[in-house]
C-alpha cells in the first residue's frame, strides 16, 4: 500500500495477473486505473508470495484463503501498529489506519522534491488541490523553506525594509 499510495480497495483488487515484477515493475490499480511503479523490493517480496501470474482472483487473502477485506487490513495494520510501538513510543498515541500509509506515502514523496502534479497523478486524484490535503508539509521542509526565502535587502542600504529597497520600489512602480 505504502509503495503505491493506493486506497485500500485498489489494493484489495490486485490480481496477481496485474502485476509486471519484472523491469518495468508495476502494479496495475483498478479504482482510478493507473499503473504505479513498484520498487525492486516490493517486486522481490511479490515473488515470494508463489502465487500463479495467470491468476485473476485477489492476490491479497485471509488465513481461509477467502480474499481479504478492509477490516482484515485494518486488524493486520492494527496489530503491527501495536508491536511496532514497541520500539517507536510515540507510535502508540497515533491513530493508525489505512488510509495513513497513503498520506505518508504523500508526503514522503513530496518530502523528497517530487512535484504536486506528478504525485497527484500517482494517487489518482481529478485535481491537485485533493493532494494537497494529503501532501501535509512538515515543520523540516518548513524551515528549509524559509531558510530559502530570506528577507529581501536594499542593495544601497542593506535594509531589509521593503519601502527603502529600491530594487523591490522600482519593480513595484514598474506595474
Amino acid at each position: 500500500m505504502y509503495n503505491t499510495g493506493a486506497r485500500v480497495q485498489e489494493i484489495l483488487d490486485v490480481r496477481p495477473c496485474d502485476l509486471q515484477l519484472n523491469r518495468p515493475r508495476q502494479a496495475l490499480l483498478r479504482g482510478k486505473r493507473r499503473c504505479s511503479p513498484l520498487w525492486k523490493e516490493t517486486a522481490a517480496l511479490l515473488r515470494t508470495s508463489e502465487v500463479d501470474p495467470a491468476d485473476r482472483q485477489p492476490l491479497f487473502r485471509n488465513r481461509s484463503g477467502r480474499p481479504l477485506t478492509r477490516f482484515g487490513v485494518r486488524y493486520i495494520l492494527h496489530k503491527h501498529a501495536g508491536t511496532a510501538a514497541a520500539r517507536v513510543p510515540t507510535l502508540a498515541a497515533r491513530r493508525v489506519h489505512p488510509h495513513v500509509l497513503r498520506q505518508t506515502a504523500a508526503s514522503h514523496f513530496l518530502q523528497a522534491g517530487v512535484d504536486p502534479i506528478t504525485i497527484r497523478r500517482w494517487l489518482g486524484h481529478a485535481g491537485v488541490s485533493t493532494t494537497s490535503i494529503y501532501a501535509e508539509v512538515d515543520l523540516e521542509s518548513k524551515r528549509k523553506a524559509v531558510h530559502k526565502a530570506k528577507p529581501l535587502r536594499n542593495t544601497d542600504t542593506g535594509s531589509s525594509d521593503w519601502r527603502t529597497n529600491t530594487d523591490t520600489l522600482s519593480w513595484l512602480e514598474s506595474l
